[in-house]
Formats: C-alpha cells, structure tokens, sequence
C-alpha cells in the first residue's frame, strides 16, 4: 500500500490523538497549574510537527507563504474593526461597564505585557494553531469544509469550559448578568462561554477558509483578546 493511503487510513486516528492531546494541554494549564507562556509555543510547536508527521502539508495547515498576504490582510482588517467597536463602547458610559475586568486593572507596563506576550503567546499561538490550524487540516482529511468549521468550533468552545468561571469573578457586568439565576448561575455562565467562544470560532474559521491562511484567525483572536486588554485598562481609567 502506497505512504499516501496509508496515511489516510489512518487520518481518523491521527485526528483523534490531537483532541486528546488537545484535553490533556487544557488540563495541563488550568488544573495542574502549567505555565501558559511556555506551554502555548511548546504546545503549538509540537502539534505541528505531529500534524508533519501525519502527512499534512503547509497549505492544509494554513501556514503557506503563497497564503500569508492574503492572511495579514484579512487578519489586519479585523483587528482594525474590532478596535473601532472596542473604542466605541469604552467612550460610552452605557456599554463601558461590560470593559471594567478587575484582571486588566493594571499599571501600564502590565498592561502591555499581557496584550503583546502573554496573550499571544501563552493563549493565541497554542489555540489558533490548535484549533484553526492543526485540528482543521486534520478533519478536513475525511469531513466536509461546512463539518471542518462546526467541528472545530465546538470544540474551540469546549476549550473554555474550565477557564469560564473565571468571567464571573473578574467581571462586574458579566456578574451581574448570572448573578439572578442562583445555583444554576455557574452552569449557565459555562453554557453561555461555550457557545459565546464556538461562535467567535466560527467566525475565526471563515476567515481562516477565505485567505487560506491561519494569520487570519490569529489577527482576530488577537484582537477580540489583547485589544480587550488595552481597551480595558482605558475603561478604567476613564472610569475614575
């Protein structure tokens, strides 16, 4: 049997063995207490180079320099968007309480830190080259373009599953919002940031199918995160 049908004999077990690599990264960092910013690259990196492994190329990674233009345009044009938004609702007084995160309530050097280091690094690098890069090229072995994007959507947001109570704790708005439905308050804020982030992964995920390229999706998880941060801490300042 030719490398070629060998190799997508065994696509299914090779996608299987990322998610579950995948679950023991997301336990690793929230429950064992690992450090994201060097978890993240090292993570990333060695999906990758499993993803190699497999047989998949740069293209079905999203990672060819025929597609890095198109990428850095459609992720340069969201992060542009979203930036507009984020100003507008900090500059009005209605929407910017939903900014005031007590974890971005910071002195400006940490500030900056978080935004442009541990942001990409210890969240956006790993998840995007997970879940837009690796997983995808994975299931796009053996599923359809509309399956690939669902697929990995839902699982972009049962990613969060651990990490969701964090929200209620850090954020007044978001506290206020789940705060009246009692024992059932921690159940719907996990709902609620499951579906919340499977639909910013769908979102990440057309972009990333348009330029072909994962520059794209990680322009706009930048952006919805490290933007946050630094429109954030402006919040709060504009606040007092």
């Amino acid at each position: 049997m030719a490398e070629p049908a060998v190799r997508q004999l065994f696509a299914p077990a090779a996608t299987i063995t990322v998610v579950l690599g995948l679950l023991g990264l997301n336990l690793a960092n929230h429950l064992l207490g690992w450090d994201s910013l060097w978890l993240g690259p090292v993570g990333a990196l060695a999906l990758i180079a499993f993803a190699r492994a497999s047989g998949l190329s740069w293209r079905q990674l999203g990672l060819a320099r025929s597609t890095h233009a198109a990428g850095l345009r459609w992720g340069g044009g969201v992060i542009a968007a979203v930036a507009v938004v984020y100003l507008v609702g900090v500059l009005l007084p209605a929407t910017r309480s939903a900014f005031l995160d007590v974890r971005y309530h910071l002195p400006p050097a940490s500030i900056l830190l978080t935004a442009f280091v541990l942001i990409p690094l210890g969240t956006v690098l790993l998840e995007e080259v997970a879940f837009r890069s690796v997983l995808w090229g994975m299931l796009a072995r053996h599923a359809r373009m509309w399956q690939v994007l669902l697929g990995s959507s839902l699982l972009f947001g049962l990613w969060h599953v651990i990490p969701a109570s964090a929200s209620a704790t850090g954020n007044a708005a978001i506290s206020s919002v789940f705060s009246n439905l009692g024992a059932y308050a921690t159940a719907a804020l996990i709902v609620g940031t499951v579906l919340f982030t499977a639909v910013g992964g769908l979102v990440a995920g057309e972009l990333r199918r348009r330029s072909g390229s994962v520059l794209a999706s990680i322009g706009m998880h930048w952006a919805t995160n490290g933007l946050g941060v630094l429109f954030g801490s402006l919040a709060w300042r504009l606040a007092f």
